[in-house]
């Protein structure tokens, strides 16, 4: 199944350079066109379970998201389940995550390092934004509308195409209470 999510990436891959392609059934004026503009930033409502994609030049796209297990309040430490708040950006994009695609974002900023030392704890790390734990099919029982990561934000398998197709490293990502 990985093979086959990679290969549809890389297929895809080829085809976003292109502007437009002709219909295949040849209709006059009728074209296909794939518009993959990079996203400008992502924006993440905790309260609101939602996470934006915002671009330059089309309407934002918006999904419903999963939180960690206590999502009120910021990250604090290592394990608490809670989902950072702050201004992070893209760091890595990771084909090979144990969910359906991810992006790890740059938590731990300067200052969540800070407030950690302050109260003697570890910050803890990985948090990414990222599809379905592998082998879950949809509706993903026991996931969809609930809080279940460990800090991360989880989308539905199709929202996360979208998303990794939007995004490149260093794409701001926004977090808010």
């Amino acid at each position: 199944m990985r093979t086959l999510h990679t290969l549809f990436l890389i297929c895809v891959g080829l085809l976003v350079p292109a502007a437009a392609l002709a219909d295949t059934a040849g209709r006059p004026g009728y074209t296909y066109t794939f518009d993959w503009t990079p996203a400008q930033r992502i924006i993440i409502e905790k309260a609101k379970r939602k996470l934006t994609i915002v671009f330059a030049d089309r309407s934002p796209r918006q999904f419903d998201i999963s939180l960690g297990g206590h999502p009120v309040g910021p990250k604090q430490r290592s394990g608490d389940s809670r989902t950072p708040e702050g201004v992070y950006y893209v760091d890595f994009k990771n084909l090979y995550s144990n969910y359906y695609l991810a992006v790890r974002l740059s938590y731990p900023s300067p200052q969540d390092r800070d407030r950690a030392r302050k109260l003697g704890v570890d910050p803890g790390g990985n948090i990414m934004i990222h599809g379905m734990p592998n082998g879950v099919s949809w509706p993903y029982p026991g996931y969809a509308g609930q809080d279940w990561t460990d800090g991360c934000i989880a989308v539905s398998n199709a929202a996360m195409q979208e998303i990794w197709l939007a995004v490149r490293e260093n794409t701001p990502v926004e977090i808010r209470p």
